[in-house]
């Protein structure tokens, strides 16, 4: 069996580490995309969040083109909003069987990881859920050191 990263990046700081742990680990990688895209000012992204979260809204997603049953081990990375996974995170997470699997999850985050691990174990049932990796940014500079994400991964591939 193989090991797929699944990832939902806004601003691209997600996506940036879901690059570096594909790069060491040799996964394959997968972009969760929603079908309207968020729009507009950073601060009217962040208050559309805001409500999203609140009202447990799992905005409509595109389809995503890899059969998970192929893979044993998922790696998911998502920004924190509102201290919990991206809507768009949401979406995905909530329509998964993930019985029998392995999860690394890894949150990308300003310094607010609030709940969001304990989220990501209550939603998938079914699977092991491992330690997270919490990934610090000031806006688009990566404040969480190179080596601590390494680190994390090589426990996944060892």
């Amino acid at each position: 069996m193989k090991t797929l990263i699944i990832y939902y990046s806004y601003r691209g700081n997600t996506k940036k580490i879901a690059e570096m742990i594909s790069k060491r680990t040799g996964a394959d990688t997968l972009r969760i995309e929603t079908v309207v895209p968020y729009e507009g000012s950073y601060n009217k992204v962040v208050d559309q969040g805001q409500e999203e979260v609140n009202a447990g809204y799992c905005p409509e997603i595109k389809p995503l083109s890899t059969d998970l049953s192929q893979y044993d081990t998922i790696i998911l990375g998502t920004p924190v909003w509102w201290y919990t996974f991206a809507p768009a995170m949401h979406t995905f997470l909530k329509n998964q069987n993930w019985d029998g699997k392995t999860v690394y999850p890894f949150a990308t985050n300003g310094g607010w990881i609030g709940h969001t691990f304990k989220d990501i174990k209550n939603i998938c049932h079914g699977a092991d859920v491992k330690d997270g990796l919490n990934v610090r940014f000031d806006e688009s500079t990566l404040r969480t050191s190179v080596k601590d994400i390494e680190n994390w991964t090589d426990k996944i591939i060892n």
